[in-house]
């Protein structure tokens, strides 16, 4: 192709491109930067009459703007080809399981399974079935169980002892992975029924040993899109060890600015492109994947070094989620004070809600680690496998939330 060629490509990538993002920053980040800049420019006697927008922000705007995107941007690159089809493209964009919340998919996955005909078999219909109950397993029992005493810890952290706030910290970590791994689950299992197969998008986040094979389990479609899309573009790890480290800074910064136009989610991002900067200054070198996933049976010390990196990433997640689930930075850092304040005024009930939740979500996880299942059924027997979906079923109707929240990333 000659340069007019290439040339014009490349105007329509930018003109893709900055439309994209000039709607999803109308919609969504319109009135905060208008807010920042009135508070930046306030303390010098100046004053900006911005129009703020009173507007509902569109149903999963950040999901598939970010989609569309990676579409245009393989096509420019060679890696996919256009879509000649516009139904089988409008489908891509709007394909109604995973259009709200995720996971973001790439054109290369998706479309070729629109344009050829699908035959459903059984076993595919009943893997869909089984994936949509554990999502509602997740959402119902997990998520909407341990709702109420989130919303309390987060609503007047004043009112608890330091103990109480932390376990409200850690059952928010719990809440966030029920809730947007189950949803996940669920748009999964949905596009099942229909022949369709999305990408996995969690892979039992909270087993991870370091904060960079955390981000290889959690919203795996999005971290993902930010490597391909952002920190390669960038640089990546190209242009020696410095340039790394603000790569990446810059990478999690927009990765947490995508969340949300608030400084909360900015500081969440800004945490997490710290603690990947420093895990790559003391490592130097891509951590290899589990030992789990190897098959290789570690020495004890190993065993004890991989489950002390859990509990140091567990707890590293934690901080950064209060920022996340704050909803302002006053807020975050008095709900961190309020940790270290002493006392004994608890939640009733709230010490046996983490065991159980806790013991509950690791169970879970560690089947489906060991096996690498996507659920966590494991018994060959119909007797024992039609007992643990009735335990299942009780929990989620007698024992799950009584209130249906609505899922945390439809706001996003």
């Amino acid at each position: 192709m000659g340069g007019g060629g290439a040339r014009y490509r490349k105007y329509v990538l930018w003109f893709s491109i900055v439309t994209n993002l000039g709607i999803l920053g109308f919609f969504k980040y319109f009135n905060f930067f208008a807010d920042s800049f009135e508070r930046v420019i306030a303390p010098f006697g100046l004053q900006a009459d911005f129009v703020t927008l009173n507007i509902i922000l569109p149903v999963g705007i950040s999901f598939y703007t970010f989609q569309t995107m990676a579409y245009t941007i393989d096509v420019y690159r060679g890696k996919e080809k256009a879509c000649t089809d516009f139904i089988d493209f409008a489908l891509y964009v709007c394909y109604f399981p995973q259009l709200v919340a995720g996971p973001i998919e790439r054109a290369g996955n998706l479309i070729p399974q629109f344009a050829k005909a699908r035959n459903i078999d059984s076993l595919q219909f009943y893997n869909g079935i089984r994936l949509i109950f554990w999502g509602f397993f997740k959402k119902i029992f997990i998520a909407d169980g341990v709702a109420p005493y989130v919303n309390d810890c987060f609503t007047n952290p004043s009112a608890y002892s330091g103990g109480t706030l932390l376990l409200g910290a850690y059952l928010f970590a719990i809440q966030i992975y029920g809730d947007f791994s189950g949803y996940t689950d669920i748009a999964r299992g949905v596009s099942r029924l229909f022949g369709i197969e999305l990408c996995l998008n969690f892979r039992q986040p909270y087993l991870a040993s370091n904060i960079t094979d955390f981000w290889r389990r959690w919203h795996i479609s999005l971290s993902s899109w930010l490597r391909d899309y952002l920190y390669i573009p960038l640089g990546g790890n190209r242009n020696g060890k410095y340039r790394t480290y603000i790569n990446v800074m810059l990478t999690m910064l927009l990765g947490g600015l995508w969340h949300g136009a608030a400084l909360t989610f900015i500081v969440w991002g800004a945490l997490h492109g710290l603690y990947l900067a420093v895990h790559k200054a003391v490592t130097g070198k891509r951590v290899n994947d589990s030992v789990m996933e190897n098959n290789k049976i570690p020495a004890l010390k190993e065993r004890i070094a991989k489950l002390l990196g859990m509990i140091v990433t567990f707890h590293l997640v934690c901080f950064a989620w209060i920022f996340f689930r704050a909803n302002t930075l006053p807020e975050a850092f008095a709900y961190l004070s309020g940790i270290l304040r002493s006392g004994d005024n608890s939640i009733s009930g709230i010490h046996t809600t983490f065991v159980f939740y806790m013991i509950c979500v690791f169970l879970m996880d560690t089947l489906c680690e060991r096996y690498h299942s996507e659920v966590p059924v494991l018994a060959k027997n119909p007797v024992l496998r039609g007992l643990t979906y009735a335990a299942a079923l009780f929990m989620i109707t007698f024992i799950g939330g009584s209130n249906a929240d609505p899922f945390i990333y439809f706001q996003f």
